[in-house]
């Protein structure tokens, strides 16, 4: 069952942090299962091959995250 495990990051919008290993926190677009696109936040390592734990959002639910978070006094 794993081995029908696959991604394809279609597209990477920008870093939020990188660790002391070199793996990167992003904000992408990556596809599931050859499913279609949705937003992601994960840690990834360097050579995008291991992931971390993450978060994947629909496009609704990214703008009602943008919108809380525009609600916040950071």
């Amino acid at each position: 069952m794993a081995d029908d495990f696959s991604f394809k990051i279609v597209e990477t919008f920008g870093e939020l942090s990188t660790s002391k290993a070199g793996w990167k926190t992003e904000l992408s677009s990556v596809s599931w299962g050859d499913r279609p696109a949705k937003y992601d936040i994960r840690s990834w390592s360097p050579d995008h091959q291991k992931m971390g734990k993450g978060v994947t959002l629909t496009a609704e639910e990214l703008k009602n995250l943008r919108d809380l978070l525009n609600t916040m006094n950071l």
